[in-house]
Formats: C-alpha cells, sequence, structure tokens
C-alpha cells in the first residue's frame, strides 16, 4: 500500500466512516439476496423484481440529494442518509412479504445512492489539493471492508439459520448506526451558496452527461467479475468453482494495493480520457480471454480466467482513476453534490441493466457474446478523449453550464 493512514484527521474520520461502513455493506452484498430467499422465503423472482424496483427509485433520489448537501451542508444530509440506512436495512427483519420488502429495499438502496453524492462535497473540501486521489484511496477502504463484511457473511450462510441471518441484517443495521455516530466528529461544511442561473445546472451540461453516459457503459465491467465469469466458469470450462472466489479474492487485492498509486498519474481530465481508452483495451482483452477458457482442459481454462481477473482489473484501476479525476475536475464548486449525483446515475444504470446485458450476450449467446461485450468497452474508452475535450472546451470557455447564455439573453 502506497499510503496506509490519510494525511489529515478529516480525512482518518471521512476513510473510518468508509471503513465501518462497508463493513455492514459488505454483509448485505454478499448474504442479502440469501437473507430475503432462505430466511424470509420469498422467492428468486420476487427479490429480483423488488431489487430492480429500488434501483429505479434510487436513480431518482442521487441528484436531488446531491444538490441539497450543497446548499445545506454536506455533513448533515450524508449523516441523515446514513440513518435512514440503518432504519431501512434494520426493517429487513420485519419484511416478512413482498410489500414490505420491497418498502425496506427501496428506502435502503435511495438513501445508500443519496449519501454517495452528500459526501462528495466533503471529499472535495477534505480532500486536499488532490481530492480525485483521496477518492482512490477512500475506494481501496472500500474493497477492505466489504472483503471482511464478507468473511462475516460467510460464516452466516455456513450456518444458514433464521437466527444467524437476523443477526447479520442487525449487525449491518448497527454499522451504520456507528459510521453515523463517527461522522459528527468531522468539522461540518459551510454550504456553498447558489450561483446566479439554472438551479439544475448539472442535467444541463450536455458534456458532462455525455461522460456520464460513457462512464455508466463502462461500469457494466462491474459485473464481468461477479455475474460474468461465475456463471460462465460453471456453464460453459472444466474450471475449479473454487476459482470464482479466487478470480474475486484476487481482484480486490489489486484494487487495495494499487488504486492510489493507479490514480496518482492521472491528474488531469485529459490524462483521465486516455485512461478510459486503455481501460475499454484492457476489458476487451479480458472478454477475449474469458470466451477463450470455454472447451479447453480445466488446468488451461483456469490459467485463462486467472490472467483475464487481473487484466480485467488492471482495466478497472484505470477505469476507476478516470472517473474520480474527470468526475470532480469537470464539476463546478458549487454544485459538486449535484454534480457528482448526476455522474453516478451511469453507474445506477449499470448496475441495474449490466447483469442482464451480460446474462443475455455472454452467457446465453456464448462465446461471441464476450467479443461483443469486449468491443462495446473499447469502443466507449476509444470516444471518451474526445467528450472530455468537449467538456473541457466548454469549461475553459466558462459555459460549464451549457444554456447560461440562452438564459442571460432571455
Amino acid at each position: 500500500m502506497p499510503r496506509l493512514i490519510p494525511d489529515t484527521g478529516p480525512q482518518r474520520v471521512l476513510a473510518t466512516v468508509n471503513f465501518v461502513y462497508t463493513i455492514g455493506y459488505g454483509l448485505y452484498l454478499t448474504a442479502g439476496v440469501l437473507y430475503f430467499t432462505q430466511a424470509v422465503h420469498l422467492s428468486a423472482d420476487k427479490v429480483g423484481l423488488g431489487l430492480g424496483i429500488a434501483g429505479i427509485v434510487a436513480l431518482t433520489l442521487g441528484v436531488t440529494v446531491g444538490h441539497l448537501a450543497d446548499r445545506y451542508g454536506a455533513r448533515g444530509v450524508y449523516t441523515a442518509t446514513l440513518a435512514v440506512q440503518a432504519l431501512a436495512t434494520a426493517g429487513f427483519v420485519l419484511a416478512d412479504s413482498f410489500g414490505p420488502f420491497v418498502l425496506a429495499v427501496c428506502a435502503a438502496a435511495g438513501a445508500r445512492t443519496a449519501g454517495v453524492a452528500a459526501r462528495s462535497p466533503l471529499i472535495r473540501h477534505y480532500g486536499g489539493d488532490r481530492p480525485q486521489e483521496f477518492r482512490a484511496f477512500l475506494r481501496a477502504v472500500t474493497n477492505l471492508g466489504i472483503s471482511l463484511g464478507a468473511v462475516l457473511a460467510g460464516w452466516v450462510v455456513q450456518v444458514g439459520t433464521l437466527t444467524a441471518y437476523q443477526l447479520m441484517v442487525i449487525g449491518n443495521a448497527v454499522a451504520f448506526v456507528v459510521a453515523a455516530v463517527i461522522l459528527l466528529l468531522l468539522p461540518p461544511v459551510a454550504p456553498v451558496p447558489a450561483v446566479a442561473g439554472p438551479r439544475w445546472t448539472a442535467l444541463r451540461d450536455r458534456p458532462y452527461l455525455l461522460l456520464t453516459a460513457l462512464d455508466g457503459m463502462m461500469a457494466v465491467q462491474f459485473k464481468v467479475l461477479t455475474v460474468g465469469i461465475p456463471l460462465w466458469l460453471v456453464g460453459a470450462t472444466t474450471a475449479p468453482h473454487w476459482l470464482i472466489s479466487g478470480t474475486i479474492l484476487t481482484s480486490t487485492f489489486i484494487v487495495i494495493a494499487f488504486q492510489v498509486r493507479a490514480s496518482r498519474s492521472i491528474d488531469s481530465p485529459a490524462a483521465g480520457g486516455n485512461a478510459y481508452r486503455r481501460a475499454g483495451m484492457a476489458f476487451l482483452l479480458s472478454c477475449a480471454l474469458i470466451s477463450s477458457a470455454a472447451g479447453i482442459p480445466g488446468w488451461a481454462a483456469a490459467a485463462l480466467l486467472l490472467t483475464a481477473a487481473v487484466i480485467h482489473t488492471i482495466g478497472e484501476l484505470w477505469y476507476s482513476a478516470a472517473g474520480f479525476e474527470v468526475s470532480f475536475a469537470l464539476a463546478p464548486r458549487h454544485a459538486t453534490g449535484q454534480y457528482l449525483g448526476v455522474f453516478g446515475l451511469g453507474a445506477g444504470l449499470a448496475d441495474a441493466l449490466g447483469p442482464a446485458l451480460l446474462i443475455s450476450l455472454c452467457i446465453t449467446w456464448g462465446r461471441p457474446g464476450w467479443y461483443v461485450v469486449g468491443a462495446l468497452f473499447a469502443l466507449t474508452g476509444l470516444a471518451a478523449p474526445f467528450a472530455v475535450r468537449w467538456a473541457q472546451s466548454r469549461q475553459d470557455a466558462g459555459q460549464t453550464q451549457p444554456e447560461a447564455a440562452e438564459n442571460a439573453k432571455a
């Protein structure tokens, strides 16, 4: 690890909040679906439908709550989102049918998305000269926390009793409460005064919206390791099934160890655009290797899949660092929460639609589908530098609010 402890007290508080929070989230991420299917006894179809509804609801809240964080103070708004997540997660214990389940997961998912947007002004304010690098550090912390939560969730799944699952849910809620309490140690950030012009400037910033769309298309790559490889490994290759965990653990270790280092060299929007391009090529190569793992001996398939996971994760380092750079650098300071809320829409759509896309193309269609998905990543990466240059030209011309001139004339 290039750096184990953040430089300042506020950064340490934010890192600690992130660590505690992601331990709880790691519990849910690993065994949440099993809780609803095994302990609550909802059908897998109903659970999938409920989570899909929750994802759509969550997409509607990021921009609005990010704007509230800009105008009324990010620490208070972020604390409120953690409190709502704790209450919603605790409500899982009472969700004994489809209706309460949908309400609970919608509240939890909405608060989570809102929290990401509300946290962004805090990262920018306390992140020093390079908040993008501090954001990369928080991502490494996130992977570490989720890994620990996944280990604890493994015990829950192994025991498999209702009591064990309920303890998991309560532990998840407690982690959110503890994170909210620790956050109160952070000095508050004064609200940023509004500037003249339209309120929803991020939604009018066409270059930024284009970057959001491109980033969202590439964000489907997060599902390659968690959805694509597991299903492909089991259904189309003779590789040992334990390699599913092996590929994810390998990826997690690389992110924890190298995300900050990868971000240090990506120190401008132009460098971010180039990093998107490199990431797209890495994803194309990894998808080709995954496709090639079918129909060959188990040892060879395992070697190809593990190599693909390493290459894919290197691309993920570049992709994440590029997103951190362009999302902060091209967002005006007076609307950080709103802009980062908009930028999160792309990843939110990828999270909702990515699994179905990979299953239909890569699993149902088979080997050609992996090449199609890889080509999609590569073409998106090639388009990113042009979108970055467009956004920079508008920013340099003082037109980060695309329709400001028209409104002034009116």
